[in-house]
């Protein structure tokens, strides 16, 4: 009698390559967060972009749905050693946000309706790396993932891509955010492990 019942292939495997060393996969979409979740309603909610000279560029609701928008599909990192595959998102690049903003910053520092903040540089957020994602698998984003808009940097861990996004100050200085003053790698990169200061 066989131990193992015929058609049983044990855990799926991922794609060679799609996973960063230390992650596992998952197909739930855990939710994390620091602290209570924000409920912002579409008629309150902005997003704006602030120089490092004051100047600031601002969209409410309205002006965001109707930039172009783009239906990237990508995966998701988490330092506490998730991954997610294929995840489908709709929002806007920051290419189109940052389009008409003239800047010398090379830093950025995202801030959070509910006062979450975190820094990536700013490069980070150009050429097509970036979003302000508003619908997670064709449906609004919910509040416990982020809604009503979170940031999405797919190529960092997820903590880089702050839920209930309001705004980004541009920098010439780098500035640590919430978890990265705590401890967290300054830029956390799955493929090389930057969880916590000094990998």
């Amino acid at each position: 009698m066989a131990i193992i019942s015929r058609g049983f292939h044990g855990r799926p495997r991922p794609a060679e390559g799609k996973l960063p060393p230390g992650q596992y996969e998952t197909r739930d979409f855990p939710v994390l967060s620091a602290g209570p979740t924000p409920r912002i309603s579409h008629d309150r909610w902005e997003f704006t972009i602030t120089t490092e000279g004051g100047e600031r560029h601002a969209w409410t609701w309205d002006e965001l749905m109707a930039l172009p928008a783009e239906r990237p599909t990508v995966d998701l990192h988490c330092v506490t050693k998730w991954s997610k595959f294929d995840t489908s998102w709709q929002g806007v690049s920051l290419d189109v946000l940052l389009e008409d903003v003239e800047t010398a910053a090379d830093f950025a520092l995202v801030h959070a309706y509910g006062g979450y903040t975190t820094n990536l540089p700013l490069e980070d957020l150009l050429d097509g790396k970036a979003w302000i994602v508003y619908q997670y698998d064709d449906e609004e984003l919910s509040p416990e993932h982020g809604g009503p808009a979170r940031l999405l940097v797919p190529h960092l861990y997820l903590w880089k891509s702050a839920k209930w996004v309001r705004g980004i100050e541009l920098l010439l200085d780098d500035e640590p955010g919430f978890w990265e003053s705590v401890g967290y790698h300054n830029y956390g990169d799955p493929w090389r492990e930057q969880r916590y200061q000094g990998d």
